[in-house]
């Protein structure tokens, strides 16, 4: 008898002290790495971005409110597709980043949306990845886009479909390499993190990949390495 109300003391026990950990220190749940980042909470404002249009769309409460003319990031350096938000304002970074900027919570890079020195460049893909718009445009955009916003770039992760992906190795950042870290990962070959940047734990486990199905060990991702993880058919 003794023996039972020992056991059950000690459980009342833990139960209390686990909520004591709960309230003090916060619940934080652990996840597994996504192949891509994704963002669900929506506020007032939205933004879209059409890098094949070169279109910035603004929402306000799921509605088109505006649009905007831009530039995006060229093939070798493109702009990052996918779901982020708004997680940086800032003023007068330089004469090439304009008046204003907006940074996005890019897992590889610092991206964002700002103003330019070079407004010919708007309405084509001239950028190293970030989203230029005119400066009066960001001004505007900047005053009426609160912090948190979703913003959600539309494309495919490997580039335009009409085109092959681009060949990856060491150094180079974006999607794509996130993408094949989560492949690699998933095959049993990588225990990084899927953050999108090459680094030589992802060539080490690339050639891994590359040496157990007998093709070149060069830690270079190329169409074959695409097609063997099943990215392309």
């Amino acid at each position: 008898m003794m023996k039972r109300i020992s056991l059950l003391f000690r459980a009342i026990a833990t139960i209390f002290l686990s909520l004591i950990i709960y309230v003090v220190i916060g619940y934080q749940p652990v996840y597994a790495d996504l192949s891509l980042p994704i963002v669900v909470d929506k506020g007032i404002y939205c933004i879209d971005v059409h890098p094949l249009q070169h279109q910035l769309i603004v929402r306000k409460h799921g509605q088109k409110i505006k649009t905007y003319s831009i530039a995006v990031g060229n093939p070798s350096t493109p702009t990052p597709v996918g779901e982020y938000k708004i997680v940086y304002k800032g003023k007068n970074w330089g004469p090439s980043f304009g008046p204003r900027w907006l940074g996005l919570n890019v897992p590889w890079g610092n991206y964002g949306i700002h103003g330019t020195n070079r407004p010919h460049s708007i309405g084509q893909h001239l950028s190293h990845g970030c989203i230029r718009m005119r400066n009066r445009d960001i001004t505007e955009l900047f005053d009426m886009i609160p912090l948190g916003s979703k913003v959600t770039i539309y494309g495919h992760v490997l580039g335009d479909p009409s085109h092959n992906p681009r060949d990856l190795a060491e150094g180079d950042v974006g999607g794509d390499v996130q993408l094949i870290q989560s492949r690699l990962k998933s095959a049993g070959y990588y225990n990084g993190k899927c953050d999108g940047k090459f680094r030589s734990n992802t060539t080490a486990a690339l050639k891994k990949y590359q040496r157990d199905r007998h093709l070149a060990q060069n830690g270079v991702v190329s169409i074959k390495i695409y097609e063997e993880l099943g990215l392309l058919e």
